[in-house]
């Protein structure tokens, strides 16, 4: 049966993306559902405003959302009856209420851009990629797209980079102490490292990124370390034993080269151990090329270190022409 809403054209534009709209709720709904999170697509506007700007009054979220008062004291009694928000009598107007995260609704917001925003976010790209067109062509294709894979099916499939944040300290601790600790010992350089990323690396115009894979949640990470003088070493990247041979760590390399392209950087290098056969090869794959000096310069760093690799920035590849699922 043809589509009366497609052939109506603009005439029904506002009836078309409504219906669009639903079917991305409805999917993001039971993506949020399948993660054992109780909240509704309708709370995410509010939850995510909270996250980003701290405690607003009623009037500072209708303006920060564009929606209606009704719409966000609807999302508010929603979340306040969750536990993941409250009100307090604001500050600087006590006529006015200020809304608020309680310490349940910030985890569970970490949670969320953790292990569900970055793949809903990655599936909802999928579904609108495709050539400039006119904006129904482009509705078009995005429910074309649709009824061939549902926002659902692609968020479980492929990756998602996740960034740095202090409560995933401990995961970056955990995935490399896995691996190395798996084929090597854990070294006091290993350590001061691990246990102090954000002072080591973020800190210091560095970058910690992490791999989330459909399904599994975070699996891989790796850092971006200043060394000085503009130089950078591509450090601590791992897989979970777990999620190996599903390409994460292909996926993280190639983003963590886009990212290293983007920054104030004049060099990359990176140390390893021969046994590491597999990463080696991934490396090689990616562009990097063995360097003898800076085995003789920087290998000193670990016992285990006999092989160092270099970067040509210039080289750097796209996430959008990087590995897939």
């Amino acid at each position: 049966m043809p589509d009366i809403l497609q052939d109506l054209g603009y005439l029904a534009l506002g009836s078309r993306l409504k219906r669009l709209a639903e079917r991305l709720q409805a999917d993001a709904a039971q993506i949020f559902e399948q993660n054992c999170f109780v909240t509704q697509p309708s709370h995410f506007p509010l939850l995510a405003a909270l996250d980003r700007y701290g405690p607003l009054t009623v009037s500072e979220a209708v303006s920060a959302l564009g929606v209606s008062q009704p719409a966000v004291t609807r999302s508010l009694v929603g979340l306040v009856d969750m536990g993941l928000a409250e009100t307090t009598v604001s500050e600087t107007d006590r006529r006015q209420k200020s809304i608020s995260l309680t310490m349940e609704g910030t985890e569970a917001v970490a949670r969320m851009k953790r292990d569900v925003w970055p793949h809903v976010a990655r599936a909802a790209e999928e579904l609108a990629a495709g050539p400039d067109a006119s904006l129904l062509e482009q509705i078009a294709r995005i429910e074309a797209a649709f009824d061939e894979k549902s926002l659902t099916a692609r968020a479980k499939d492929g990756h998602a980079i996740v960034e740095y944040s202090d409560d995933l300290a401990g995961t970056f601790y955990a995935i490399n102490e896995e691996w190395i600790s798996e084929m090597f010992t854990l070294e006091q350089a290993d350590r001061e490292i691990l246990s102090h990323p954000r002072e080591l690396v973020v800190d210091k115009g560095g970058a910690v990124l992490f791999v989330s894979t459909g399904g599994l949640g975070i699996v891989g990470t790796c850092a971006l370390m200043p060394m000085g003088n503009g130089r950078f070493e591509l450090t601590k990247m791992g897989v979970l034993k777990s999620a190996r041979g599903r390409k994460s760590g292909e996926f993280l390399l190639a983003a963590a080269l886009e990212r290293a392209r983007q920054m104030e950087m004049d060099s990359l290098y990176l140390l390893t151990n021969r046994k590491c056969a597999a990463a080696i090869h991934l490396y090689e794959k990616l562009g990097f090329t063995h360097d003898p000096d800076i085995l003789d310069s920087h290998g000193k760093r670990y016992e285990r270190c006999d092989v160092a690799m270099s970067y040509p920035m210039e080289h750097a590849p796209s996430r959008k022409t990087g590995p897939t699922a």
